[in-house]
């Protein structure tokens, strides 16, 4: 019976550590810095359930201040009619009146779930809690570095716990806040992770049942390195493994809070310790609701609900009075963008310029499940959204290169990348730095650093310069082939040896897609463009990514669907394989049926400075060049009215033409600048639906627009493809700015200023020492006036029938949470008679223009 309570205890524990685990969601490297949903490991809960968990858990917030929907009611975008319509969403008794007195108190600060060091540190003159942190960020920075550290540390073939016990018990800085004898004690600790996790329990009494709270407030703790060892977790899982790397930084964290228990213990604190585990035992102050919490989140969950229908509102508006129906035959020319918001405002100006034109949304990587490895790089970036996982490896070359020419040329690239990385290491080493400051710093760098002060240079080389002969430069481009001087490629760059300590040759037997993939992929990339007949006789694809320096966080204006990267490579690759003679007969026989006149020709939208810059013109046929010229005439005009609708956020308003446009490009060379461009900030609708019916409508640049037509799709694989890709990608991305916005400290990665890079690119830190950071930094979503980001649930709005999407939905697990629990909302676009529809959870469809429309859970 005994033996049976031990194993029963076990599972238990097993459990809790499970569950806290995957409460953290995953952070990508700065080189891959995608939006992740900072909630996703909360998405089995109602919305409301867990801000009331993050509350209690952690003090974390879920909700704006008070302050911000006063200004928003007194600005008159949250009416009265927008707050009884929330009230009565929330089954909630409040009336306008009482919620507008609301907005002027703000309620008491959140408490959480208190930590050993938590509780010590109200006891004690020291900061314990900051300390512990700094502590085990500083080991986990040298753990899991990537290339920056000169001195590697010297535990590197042990587990993060064992090395953490090596680390420690040489350690003296403990020392200096009065804990001697903490090394000899670290030597003590059980050698098993979840050995010291079940000690550090019982040693401080946790009860059995607060320990999965507690095990989440001591991730959330660290929240930043938590995340990071979660993502390691994510990868072994998406490869069929297991990592139990977030685990072990997890029995780091409780160790600390049993070790300084143990220095510390006092009757004072072991009374005190006692009371806090007997609320937690019974679910009160320590870490339970009372009902002046409840009252909060209340009126919370109103106010926000009210702001979210009053976008709502005038977003509904639009759609049911946009026009229907397109009776141009064959376009001048063709645009597939991203569905990235920045693509909504250059679409309207292509629009615009040219009106015998039309353009597209799809998701930025085209369609294609690539790895690229660019030239000389013997490691693949992925190309594809993170929820999935690639197909193929794609390699760049010189194109038309002969052998010799290609290895003079990677010989050149080799050299300049090897004389660029020993230069950087004889200025940063510890014999040199100094000395070179002082001796020759100056001298050699003085007219650069005016020139890059004033933006009339770049501070660095562009992430995408080959160090190549602007000859071989331009003709390199990936290919659908293994390349043909593969074998004589080799590593170079911080992101490619360095991240992966990898050099010497490319294994090119897995490079290129195979032939007999080649016309099923055209076809699904086709359809699921809802491009199938109309082709112009030139189709643009755009993929996008952005241009600014001394910027962390650069990734996380490319391309979320292509991982972080630029959307050049798969533009590339999908125009090369859409242009292949050999796939359009083949598609030909599939009842695709391409022109023979139109061609496919990929560019790249600079999100920054508002540039598309075309590819492989070079192999396009003759008979096209007066297009082409056009063309480019075309997206200049669109760029430069792009520019000039982003003058105002980026606070250049006033400004036109040559004068706007030398300002924008300044901006993007400034190492100083801490707002090159808005991202995504703004964002909160995603629309799948026919181009034609959105035509015309300004969306702020606020929509994710992606292309679709129902009666097109027979089987409704590609709905399916929508909502469980593209559509699951924008709530990561939409989440990702709303946790930012409402929780920053939380959520987000406060003040770009003071960032440092650690890791090489594993993320930053704030100032010099705390823990990791995660999401966006305040200077993406705040002006330093107000808020240029609205913290909104997404609002989706799909242009089908309701069966389908409903049985999507009971098929996958995932978007049935993110729906059924208030995540995001979800409309249905009707096109017989343009009316919208709103899913109520458990309710069924109302029309979203109705009162009772109005009136249902939404995981409220």
């Amino acid at each position: 019976m005994h033996e049976r309570s031990d194993a029963a205890k076990a599972a238990l524990l097993d459990e809790q550590i499970a569950a806290a685990c995957e409460r953290i969601a995953p952070l990508w490297p700065l080189d891959r810095f995608v939006a992740v949903n900072p909630f996703h490991g909360l998405r089995d809960l109602p919305f409301q359930e867990a801000a009331a968990m993050l509350r209690r858990v952690a003090g974390a917030r879920l909700y704006m201040p008070r302050a911000y929907y006063r200004e928003q009611i007194a600005a008159g975008r949250i009416t009265a009619e927008d707050l009884r319509r929330a009230a009565d969403l929330c089954g909630s008794r409040l009336d306008p009146a009482t919620l507008q007195r609301a907005v002027d108190v703000e309620p008491t600060p959140a408490g959480r779930v208190p930590l050993l060091t938590a509780v010590l540190d109200e006891m004690d003159t020291d900061a314990w809690s900051s300390f512990v942190v700094d502590r085990i960020s500083q080991h986990c920075a040298a753990f899991f570095d990537m290339g920056q550290a000169t001195w590697k540390q010297p535990w590197r073939g042990l587990s993060l716990y064992a090395s953490w016990r090596r680390f420690a018990a040489l350690d003296f800085s403990a020392t200096m806040m009065g804990q001697g004898s903490m090394r000899e004690r670290v030597k003590a600790l059980p050698e098993a992770p979840r050995d010291c996790i079940r000690a550090a329990l019982n040693r401080l009494g946790i009860p059995p049942s607060a320990a999965r709270d507690y095990l989440h407030a001591a991730l959330m703790d660290i929240g930043g390195w938590a995340a990071w060892t979660r993502l390691l977790r994510w990868q072994a899982e998406l490869a069929g493994g297991r990592d139990d790397t977030i685990e072990e930084l997890l029995a780091i964290r409780l160790a600390w809070d049993l070790l300084v228990y143990e220095h510390k213990s006092s009757p004072e604190l072991r009374r005190r310790w006692r009371g806090v585990c007997a609320e937690l035992a019974a679910g009160g102050a320590a870490g339970g609701d009372g009902d002046d919490d409840a009252g909060t989140r209340e009126i919370d969950q109103v106010l926000l609900n009210a702001a979210e229908l009053a976008y709502q509102r005038g977003l509904i508006g639009q759609l049911s009075t946009a026009a229907n129906g397109d009776t141009l035959i064959r376009p001048a020319v063709q645009a597939a963008f991203c569905i990235d918001v920045r693509s909504e405002v250059i679409r309207r100006a292509f629009e615009t310029v040219c009106p015998q034109g039309r353009t597209l949304g799809f998701a930025g990587f085209f369609g294609v499940p690539i790895e690229h490895v660019p030239l000389g790089a013997v490691t693949a970036r992925t190309h594809v959204p993170v929820l999935l996982t690639p197909s193929y490896r794609v390699c760049s070359e010189i194109h038309g290169a002969d052998p010799e020419e290609a290895s003079r040329a990677l010989a050149a690239q080799r050299s300049r990348f090897g004389i660029s990385k020993s230069w950087k290491a004889f200025k940063m080493g510890a014999s040199s730095c100094f000395s070179f400051v002082e001796s020759a710093g100056i001298w050699l760098y003085a007219p650069k650093l005016v020139g890059d002060t004033l933006g009339w240079s770049r501070p660095v080389p562009a992430p995408d310069d080959l160090r190549l002969d602007a000859t071989d430069a331009c003709r390199v481009g990936p290919t659908l082939d293994a390349p043909s001087h593969a074998h004589r490629q080799h590593a170079h760059g911080h992101d490619h040896a360095g991240a992966c300590g990898a050099t010497g040759a490319l294994d090119a037997t897995r490079a290129g897609i195979p032939h007999a993939d080649r016309i099923g992929l055209a076809e699904g990339i086709l359809r699921a463009m809802s491009l199938t007949d109309g082709f112009a006789r030139l189709v643009l694809l755009v993929g996008h990514g952005s241009t600014s320096v001394n910027n962390p966080h650069a990734a996380g204006l490319d391309c979320g669907a292509c991982a972080g990267q630029t959307g050049e490579a798969s533009a590339r690759v999908v125009a090369a394989l859409l242009n292949d003679p050999a796939v359009r007969r083949g598609l030909r026989e599939r009842g695709l049926a391409i022109p023979e006149d139109t061609w496919f020709l990929p560019a790249l939208h600079d999100t920054t400075v508002d540039d598309v810059h075309l590819f492989d013109t070079e192999v396009l046929p003759a008979g096209y060049a007066e297009e082409l010229a056009e063309l480019r005439s075309w997206l200049a005009q669109a760029g430069e009215l792009t520019r000039m609708q982003r003058a105002t956020l980026l606070g250049l308003d006033g400004r036109r033409g040559h004068g706007l446009e030398a300002r924008i490009r300044r901006r993007s060379r400034d190492w100083s600048q801490v707002r090159p461009e808005w991202g995504l900030a703004g964002n909160a609708a995603f629309i799948a639906a026919p181009r034609a019916r959105t035509r015309g409508l300004d969306l702020g640049g606020r929509a994710f627009l992606h292309d679709y037509a129902w009666r097109d799709d027979a089987d409704f694989k590609t709905l399916e493809l929508i909502m469980t890709a593209p559509m699951v990608v924008a709530a990561w991305i939409n989440l990702q700015y709303y946790g930012s916005t409402v929780d920053n400290r939380r959520f987000g990665s406060g003040n770009k200023v003071l960032h440092n890079v650690v890791g090489g690119a594993v993320g930053v830190l704030e100032g010099n020492g705390g823990d990791l950071r995660t999401g966006l930094p305040l200077q993406s979503l705040h002006d330093g006036r107000r808020w240029i980001h609205e913290p909104l649930r997404l609002s989706v709005v799909l242009q089908a029938p309701e069966t389908p999407i409903e049985e999507i939905i009971a098929r996958h697990a995932l978007v049935r949470q993110l729906l059924d629990n208030g995540w995001l909302h979800l409309f249905r676009w009707d096109d017989r008679d343009g009316s919208i529809h709103r899913r109520m959870p458990g309710r069924g469809w109302v029309s979203g223009a109705s009162e009772e429309g109005m009136h249902y859970d939404n995981g409220a």
